[in-house]
């Protein structure tokens, strides 16, 4: 079974929640458990969980990752960098002039102008031997993006958005470490007083990194290689939380891969660091993460495939049919999901 939809045009958030006069706790949440489907609102995460749980946070902050570049015709483009690889290389998705997609008709060795004096030169695809949407690119003189984008990027935006949102409006109350070229958006509605709830109630909250890339939102392609950072402590508490019969909640999949990725044929979490290629589903379903907080993804994208891998297809499935019966919004400034199989 896999999980099918229409989205509404009205469905999806075309602003963050605060243009609107809310908080970014007053999202809506659906609380998705075998049996039943109730609504609330996220500042209420903490009474829908228990003591002993374990929450578990993306720390990855969002670079301005769009740039805009200009090709050896004089046309204007958007540029999205979606990570830098360990020889320094970037890469990038080159979008279509309108940010209508990305170009698919670009060839190796394409040449781009961008601001700063940096000349990009397109190696070959990414991952390597794979023609794609992403590129490995060069840049001259040597740049590295973390203090590049900062400088000259945007945040990376689509075209259901209204408007054009400042960089804090794209990053997570708990975000440290610069390095996502698009916010770990699950994590959104958490605020302050949501932290110091969970806190209080007993429900630990514990970091991970993973440095999420440029997503596929036109061609909804399986996730791609991406940096992540498991520390020692996250991967003791996690194994501990399971073995003592309470949950682990991931918030987001980017959390839920990192976990999954450092999580052994037995269940033990260890700590991990590297380049992460998982990609869950019914054929490899989760091992470590027994509840999950997410945003809502689009109909055909892969995410759908990590959140059965977790709950379930049918709760999945359930859940979905809800949100649309229910006006629900989908993206990143959109309503939220907990899942508790």
């Amino acid at each position: 079974m896999t999980t099918t939809f229409t989205l509404p045009p009205e469905a999806e958030a075309t602003a963050p929640p605060e243009w609107h006069g809310l908080r970014r706790d007053e999202v809506r949440l659906m609380a998705v458990r075998r049996g039943a489907i109730t609504s609330t609102r996220f500042r209420d995460l903490p009474e829908l969980l228990e003591p002993g749980d374990l929450v578990v946070v993306n720390t990855s902050a969002t670079l301005p990752a769009r740039v805009t570049a200009r090709r050896t015709d004089g046309v204007a483009v958007p540029l999205h960098v979606s990570t830098t690889l360990d020889d320094g290389s970037w890469v990038v998705e080159l979008r279509r002039p309108d940010n209508s997609g990305p170009d698919l008709g670009v060839e190796p060795g394409a040449v781009l102008a961008l601001p700063g004096g940096v000349r990009l030169t397109l190696l070959d695809g990414f991952p390597p031997g794979r023609r794609s949407r992403l590129w490995r690119a060069r840049t001259e003189p040597a740049t590295a993006a973390t203090a590049y984008l900062p400088l000259h990027g945007r945040p990376i935006r689509y075209g259901y958005l209204h408007g054009s949102f400042p960089l804090a409006a794209y990053q997570n109350v708990y975000a440290g470490e610069p390095g996502s070229a698009e916010m770990a958006s699950a994590g959104r509605p958490f605020s302050d007083r949501v932290l110091v709830r969970l806190m209080a109630r007993g429900i630990p909250l514990v970091p991970l990194t993973l440095h999420t890339g440029v997503s596929s939102p036109e061609l909804h392609e399986p996730p791609y290689p991406e940096r992540f950072t498991v520390p020692e402590g996250t991967a003791r508490l996690v194994t501990s939380t399971r073995r003592a019969g309470r949950r682990v909640v991931a918030v987001g999949t980017t959390v839920t891969r990192a976990l999954e990725t450092a999580t052994d044929d037995d269940g033990v979490t260890h700590p991990a660091d590297g380049w992460t290629d998982l990609v869950l589903d019914a054929d490899r379903p989760a091992r470590a993460v027994t509840g999950l907080i997410t945003g809502l993804h689009a109909p055909e994208a892969s995410h759908l495939r990590l959140l059965e891998a977790v709950a379930g297809p049918e709760l999945v499935d359930a859940a979905y049919r809800t949100a649309v019966a229910e006006h629900y919004l989908w993206h990143e400034f959109g309503d939220s999901m907990l899942f508790l199989p």
